[in-house]
């Protein structure tokens, strides 16, 4: 069994069925990050279906079509990649990844998944490594940029996720590609630079996940909203500029009527994602615009929608921070 180092207390190393207990514990923190994205994750509820996902792995790995490792963070299993599929026949493999909010902001998916794709290119001679990735999943799509894929395209409703379709991308990166380019940006001045600012857009990425999932009350679950004065300054603002005129919120503000709705029935089933963003940073500020979509039941009849917003941060002594939001449905 090997171990690849991922930083001074990081390590990557195959995840067999012998480590199902310690699996299914970091699923059970993992689950409300990872779950949308994931589905295997869903399958993962006790020891012997976290053992059977273990398993299934070790079996096509035997059979040399799929293969699976653990991210272990200061002695704690964290997250993991894995290469979902892998032909060797075609040449051409998948990437995945996932991580708990524990292992955040350290660039660990993005230096494991290197290495994996580096082993596939030279060790396996594989052509194409692909990247797959609900279109609302940014954190996912942001490490196939970092990684230096290029987007293929988008499969329109290729997915189903507790009764709705999402879009899903597909992302590549050829072996000459790598060779010339995705090797050179994992070293000297600018992997550094990359490191630092992929650390800082990873946990502006964990704040926006972070608002958007305090919503959801998919599956019978019940929203989160308090979360929201975790992830905002107190002296936070929300603008809703979807009339004749904009509506200003502070927090609480904001947050009591939303409740409200998502908590007596009046809107059952929702949730909202990211489907698109461009997020700039510069020092101790940054800003995003996003697009996002949305859907659930509203007085028993189900919607979709979808909008922008503009989203500004700021660093505090604490951590990074929403400072504002504004945003208009279309």
């Amino acid at each position: 069994m090997f171990t690849l180092p991922l930083g001074d207390t990081a390590r990557l190393r195959p995840l067999e069925p012998r480590h199902a207990q310690e699996f299914l514990a970091h699923i059970d923190r993992a689950r409300p990050y990872v779950d949308p994205w994931i589905p295997w994750a869903t399958f993962s509820t006790d020891l012997a279906s976290a053992t059977a996902v273990l398993q299934r792995y070790a079996d096509k790995q035997a059979e040399d079509t799929a293969r699976i490792y653990g991210i272990w963070l200061d002695g704690t299993l964290v997250g993991g990649v894995m290469f979902t599929r892998f032909d060797s026949t075609s040449g051409v493999c998948e990437v995945g990844c996932w991580l708990e909010a524990a292992g955040e902001g350290r660039g660990l998916v993005t230096r494991a998944c290197r290495a994996l794709i580096d082993w596939a290119f030279t060790e396996r001679g594989m052509t194409r490594v692909e990247w797959w990735a609900a279109a609302g999943n940014t954190r996912s799509i942001e490490v196939a940029r970092r990684l230096g894929m290029t987007r293929d395209g988008v499969l329109r409703q290729h997915s189903l996720y507790r009764g709705v379709r999402r879009d899903s991308e597909v992302w590549s990166v050829l072996s000459e590609e790598w060779s010339l380019a995705g090797k050179a940006a994992a070293t000297g001045e600018a992997a550094a630079a990359e490191v630092s600012a992929s650390d800082v857009k990873a946990e502006l990425d964990r704040l926006m996940r972070t608002f958007l999932g305090a919503f959801a009350n998919t599956g019978g679950s019940r929203p989160n909203l308090d979360v929201i004065r975790e992830v905002f300054i107190p002296q936070g603002m929300i603008i809703a500029n979807v009339g004749d005129e904009p509506v200003v919120y502070d927090i609480d503000s904001f947050i009591e009527p939303r409740e409200k709705v998502l908590t007596d029935g009046t809107m059952t089933e929702f949730s909202e994602w990211e489907v698109a963003e461009r997020t700039e940073i510069f020092g101790s500020i940054a800003h995003r615009f996003s697009e996002y979509r949305k859907s659930g039941i509203l007085n028993g009849e189900p919607f979709e929608g979808e909008g922008r917003k503009t989203t500004q941060f700021i660093r505090t002594p604490d951590g990074w921070r929403l400072s504002s939001m504004a945003w208009d449905d279309v």
